[in-house]
C-alpha cells in the first residue's frame, strides 16, 4: 500500500483513527463513545497532516496529463446510464420496460466504465513512454 516507511506509518494511523471513529459513532449514546468519536476523528486529522507533509517528498507523477474530454465522457455515461435504469424503473409500469431499461442503462453505464475511462487512463501511461 505505501511506497515509504512514513506513508505506512502515517497510513497506519490513518487505520487505527478511522477504526477508533467508527467505534465511537457505534457507541455514540455514552460518553467513552463521544470521547472516541472526537479521539478518532483528532487522530484522523493527524493522518491527514502526515499525509501532506510527506507529499512533497514524492516528486512528480509518472503519469502524463490524461485527456479530459474521454474522462468526462466516460463519467456521463457511467452516470447517464444509472439515471436511465433510475428512470426508466419510475417512467414505465410493465416488467418488460422496466427490464429493457435497466438492460440499456446498463449497457451504457459499463461502455463509459469498461471502453471510455481504460482509453482515457492509457492515453499517456507508463509503459508507452
Amino acid at each position: 500500500m505505501a511506497a515509504t516507511t512514513s506513508q505506512g506509518k502515517s497510513f497506519t494511523v490513518f487505520t487505527i483513527g478511522i477504526t477508533v471513529a467508527a467505534a465511537g459513532l457505534a457507541f455514540s449514546g455514552s460518553g467513552i463513545g463521544k470521547l472516541a468519536l472526537v479521539a478518532g476523528l483528532a487522530i484522523i486529522g493527524y493522518s491527514f497532516l502526515k499525509f501532506f507533509l510527506i507529499k512533497p517528498q514524492e516528486g512528480v507523477p509518472a503519469e502524463g496529463k490524461q485527456p479530459p474530454t474521454l474522462k468526462l465522457a466516460g463519467l456521463v455515461l457511467a452516470l447517464g446510464g444509472w439515471l436511465v435504469v433510475l428512470f426508466g424503473l419510475h417512467l414505465t409500469p410493465s416488467v418488460t420496460g422496466r427490464m429493457v431499461s435497466s438492460i440499456l442503462g446498463l449497457v451504457i453505464s459499463l461502455f463509459g466504465i469498461l471502453v471510455l475511462l481504460p482509453i482515457a487512463a492509457n492515453k499517456n501511461a507508463i509503459w508507452k513512454a
